[in-house]
C-alpha cells in the first residue's frame, strides 16, 4: 500500500472502519463493569441469593477473564499473524470478535460465559495493534499517531457514548442486550473493514521465531513499563472514581455516570490532540505528558473535595491520560524494528497489566486506611515512575547512538 496513491477520501472510511472495530471494543471491555450486579444475579442466582457481595466478586471474574485474553492473544496472534497480508488479518480478527461477543448473549452458564469473556479478549490487542499499523500507513510519513489516534478514538468515544448506552439497555432488557449490542457493532466493522480498508502486505518471511525476536529489545521493554506503569496510574485513578465523587466530594451516586461520561470527553479531545503533539515532537509529547499525568492526578487529590473542582479535574485527566496513548503506540512501533506487529500488539498487553496494576495499589491504599484520594496519590507516583523509565530510555537510546554510528562507519 502506498499512501501517495490514496485519495483522502478512502484513507478516512479505512480509519473510520478500524475505529468501528475500536468502539465495539470498548464497549465490550468496559460496559460489563456496569452491569456486574445484572450478571450476578442471572447466572449466580443461588451466590446471589445467599451473598450479593460474594456474587458480584465471582463475577468480577469475567473481567479478569477478558484481561488475561488480552495479554495471551495481543503477542500469539500478532506474532503468528505477521506474515499475512494485513487487511485480511483484520476482517479476521473483527470476524472473531463478532462471533465471540455473540458467544456471550447466548451461552447459558458463568462458566460458558466466562471462556466467552477470555475469548473475545484475544484478539483485542491484534486488533488494535495490527490496525495502527495498517492506519499509520494510510496516513503516510509525518502523520502516523494521527492515524493511531483516530482509530484510538473509537475506544475513547466508547467511554463516552457506548458504555453508557450498553448500560441502560443492559438494566431495562437484561445484560444479554448490551453483548447484543456488540455483536451487532463488530458484524459492522466487519463489513465496513472488507468494503474499505485497503490491501496492505503482511511480511511473507516472518516467523513466530523471528517475531519473539522483539523481546530482545531492550527499548520495547522500556516503552512497554511506560505503558504499563505510568499509564497503571490512569486506572489506579478510574478505577475508584465512584468512591472520589459520592464519599470524598459528597454527591449523590447518580452524578458518578455524568463524571464518567466527562471523562470520556476529555480523553476523546486529549487522544486527538497527543496525536498531533506526538506527529510533531514525539519524545516531548511523551516526557511532558507523562509528567502532566503525575501533576493532575496529585491535585485531582487535593480538589476533589468539592464536585464542581472534581469534574472539572476528571476531564483534564482524561485529557491529560489520552494525549499520552498514540505516543506510546508510535514509540513502540519506532523501537521494534522489523517486529512492527506483535510490538504494536504488546501495547495492549501492557495497558491490560497497567490496568489490573493500578486498580490493585488503588485498592490497597484503600484497604489500610489511607482514603479515597490515596489513590489518586498513587497514580501520581506510578505517572512519575513512568516518567523515569521513559527518561531513562532516552538517555540510554542518546548514549547508544553515535556507538552505532561509529560502528557503521
Amino acid at each position: 500500500m502506498n499512501p501517495s496513491t490514496i485519495s483522502r477520501g478512502a484513507a478516512k472510511r479505512a480509519l473510520l472502519s478500524l475505529a468501528i472495530g475500536s468502539f465495539g471494543i470498548g464497549m465490550t471491555e468496559f460496559v460489563v463493569m456496569g452491569l456486574l450486579p445484572d450478571i450476578a444475579g442471572d447466572l449466580l442466582p443461588s451466590l446471589w441469593a445467599a451473598s450479593p457481595a460474594d456474587a458480584l466478586s465471582r463475577a468480577g471474574w469475567l473481567i479478569s477473564l477478558y484481561a488475561l485474553g488480552v495479554v495471551i492473544g495481543a503477542p500469539t496472534i500478532a506474532g503468528f499473524a505477521a506474515r499475512y497480508p494485513r487487511h485480511r488479518v483484520m476482517i479476521v480478527l473483527a470476524l472473531a470478535l463478532t462471533v465471540f461477543n455473540a458467544l456471550t448473549v447466548v451461552l447459558p452458564t458463568f462458566e460458558l460465559v466466562g471462556v466467552s469473556r477470555f475469548l473475545a479478549g484475544l484478539p483485542h490487542g491484534a486488533f488494535f495493534g495490527i490496525g495502527a499499523l495498517v492506519a499509520a500507513d494510510v496516513m503516510g510519513p509525518g502523520n502516523r499517531a494521527k492515524g493511531v489516534a483516530f482509530i484510538l478514538t473509537g475506544l475513547t468515544v466508547a467511554n463516552v457514548v457506548g458504555v453508557p448506552l450498553g448500560t441502560f439497555l443492559g438494566q431495562q432488557w437484561g445484560w444479554r442486550a448490551a453483548f447484543a449490542v456488540v455483536a451487532l457493532v463488530f458484524a459492522l466493522a466487519t463489513t465496513c473493514i472488507a468494503l474499505f480498508v485497503p490491501q496492505h502486505p503482511g511480511s511473507p518471511g516472518r516467523t513466530m521465531r523471528q517475531e519473539l525476536g522483539v523481546f530482545r529489545i531492550g527499548q520495547v521493554w522500556f516503552t512497554l513499563g511506560v505503558g504499563a506503569i505510568g499509564f497503571g496510574g490512569f486506572f489506579a485513578v478510574y478505577s475508584y472514581i465512584a468512591p472520589l465523587v459520592t464519599d470524598v466530594a459528597g454527591a449523590p451516586e447518580g452524578v458518578v455516570p455524568i463524571v464518567l461520561v466527562l471523562m470520556g470527553v476529555g480523553m476523546t479531545v486529549g487522544n486527538l490532540v497527543g496525536g498531533h503533539l506526538a506527529d510533531i515532537d514525539l519524545r516531548r509529547t511523551l516526557l511532558l505528558g507523562l509528567a502532566a499525568m503525575a501533576g493532575v492526578f496529585a491535585l485531582l487529590a487535593v480538589v476533589s473535595i468539592w464536585i464542581v473542582s472534581l469534574s472539572l479535574m476528571i476531564v483534564v485527566v482524561g485529557f491529560v491520560s489520552s494525549v499520552l496513548s498514540p505516543s506510546i503506540q508510535t514509540r513502540l512501533m519506532d523501537v521494534a524494528g522489523d517486529n512492527q506487529s506483535i510490538a504494536a500488539a504488546m501495547n495492549h498487553s501492557a495497558l491490560n497489566i497497567g490496568n489490573s496494576l493500578g486498580a490493585f495499589l488503588g485498592g490497597v491504599v484503600i484497604a489500610v486506611g489511607w482514603g479515597f484520594t490515596a489513590p489518586a496519590w498513587t497514580g501520581a507516583a506510578l505517572a512519575a515512575a513512568g516518567l523515569a523509565i521513559a527518561l531513562l530510555s532516552y538517555r540510554l537510546e542518546a548514549r547508544r547512538a553515535p556507538a552505532a554510528a561509529l560502528a557503521a562507519s
